[in-house]
């Protein structure tokens, strides 16, 4: 029996020894664990982005357009959600966020690769990161449809769209925040002044000259048929931008509050920027316009809402209301391109003017994050000019070959029939309101 018992004893003893042991080799051997915080947090986002979109900017643009036309804008957006997030799943995320080419990514995340569920991305689940970028690849398209509402062809649009999600998007997506040539250049683009507004600012820049003018431009313009939407609209589109701006840091920190304040604050001084100015040269500040100021200040703060501090968000919001405000009247009065509701001068020319700002207010001086390793304000300037003209040049020159071939495929103005009927009745054979 005395055996019996010291034997247990020392049988009890190994065994809570091992017990002990077993947790560290455990910890020692298992991968990264998700971060919960920020996956609760990008979650939360993503759901933010596509808010943007549906139905933040469908109504935004909804309100803008002529009656017989609002249902062809809502549609419009609703489809390219569909068919651009079954691109991206099947290959545009692969091409953006897969392999160490400089130039595009591989095949290896097609349908999100073969296992998923156990991949990470930092410290979130890569089905988390791949739904947040989504989102991201449904604004961007649908940004563009802004410059060509109530004449481009439905077909025309989607067929558009679904290419350029993979021949501008995703390359350009790759080169900044896939780790492509861009990124390792040291370019400053912290949620898409370069991939979301210089890409779809520019597009849409060239697809409004390639479809031509609405009807009776410039001389006869018609007024937005409600402008009650288009304030919905934009309170959606400005709260969304909170999970925008504030997402991309892919943490729940103090980088994502600092985005979302500077985010905030340019908004707000956007929007008294653009209605000072109407009160100045017209009489009154209107509510479009002060929506659309409120739009500018948040696309221009884009690309600079992680590194700039609320000083930064100020001077962003003044310049871009500013500069914006008269991109407008460039574009539709002096050089009469009927970029229909201001896509290239609010979206493209705010995400210009943020990219090229925040080589300057993301210095410390400013009270900003700093800039890569090794890098001055001249030196990151260099580096945003250069990042700035591949964007624009590849953008460009790719969306009028993509239109030339839509144009020979399915047509890209619809019949001048279909157009004074509207594209409601003509394109869906349904009217917004049937009263």
């Amino acid at each position: 029996m005395k055996w019996f018992a010291s034997s247990g004893v020392r049988i009890c003893a190994l065994g809570l020894g091992m017990l002990a042991l077993a947790p560290a080799t455990a910890l020692a051997a298992s991968p990264a664990a998700a971060d919960p915080a920020a996956t609760a947090w990008i979650l939360s986002a993503s759901a933010l982005v596509l808010l943007m979109t549906l139905p933040g900017l469908a109504l935004f643009y909804g309100g803008l357009v002529r009656e017989k036309n609002v249902l062809s804008v809502l549609m419009q957006c609703v489809a390219i959600a569909c068919v651009c997030t079954v691109l991206w799943l099947a290959v545009g995320y692969s091409l953006a966020f897969s392999g160490t080419a400089g130039f595009i990514g591989d095949l290896g995340k097609v349908f999100l690769g073969a296992d998923p569920r156990a991949a990470l991305v930092g410290s979130l689940p890569e089905p988390v990161f791949f739904l947040f970028q989504t989102t991201f690849a449904i604004i961007t398209p649908a940004l563009i449809i802004g410059a060509v509402v109530e004449r481009a062809r439905f077909a025309a649009v989607l067929l558009f769209s679904a290419l350029w999600l993979l021949a501008v998007y995703a390359p350009v997506t790759h080169w900044i925040w896939g780790g492509g040539w861009l990124a390792k250049l040291g370019v400053m683009d912290y949620a898409g002044g370069l991939v979301v507004h210089a890409t779809a600012g520019v597009s849409a820049l060239i697809f409004a000259m390639r479809v031509g003018p609405r009807e009776g431009f410039p001389r006869d313009p018609a007024p937005p048929h409600n402008p009650g939407m288009t304030m919905i609209g934009a309170g959606l589109l400005w709260v969304g931008w909170f999970g925008f701006n504030g997402g991309s840091a892919l943490s729940a920190g103090s980088d994502a509050g600092m985005a979302i304040v500077a985010t905030h604050v340019s908004a707000c001084v956007a929007g008294i920027v653009w209605g000072a100015v109407e009160w100045i040269r017209f009489g009154r500040p209107s509510m479009i316009g002060v929506v659309t100021g409120v739009v500018a200040g948040l696309a221009t703060v884009t690309p600079a809402s992680g590194f700039v501090g609320p000083g930064g968000g100020l001077v962003l919001g003044a310049v871009g209301s500013l500069v914006c405000f008269y991109a407008v009247h460039l574009v539709k009065g002096r050089l009469q391109i009927d970029d229909s509701l201001d896509v290239f001068a609010v979206h493209g020319v705010g995400g210009i003017l943020g990219i090229l700002l925040v080589s300057v207010l993301a210095s410390p001086v400013f009270g900003g994050a700093g800039f890569p390793a090794g890098h001055g304000i001249g030196a990151q300037l260099g580096v945003q000019l250069l990042g700035l003209a591949a964007v624009v040049v590849w953008s460009g020159g790719v969306s009028l070959g993509l239109l030339w071939i839509v144009d020979r495929l399915v047509g890209l103005r619809a019949s001048a029939i279909a157009i004074e009927d509207g594209l409601d009745l003509a394109e869906h054979g349904e009217r917004a309101s049937q009263s």
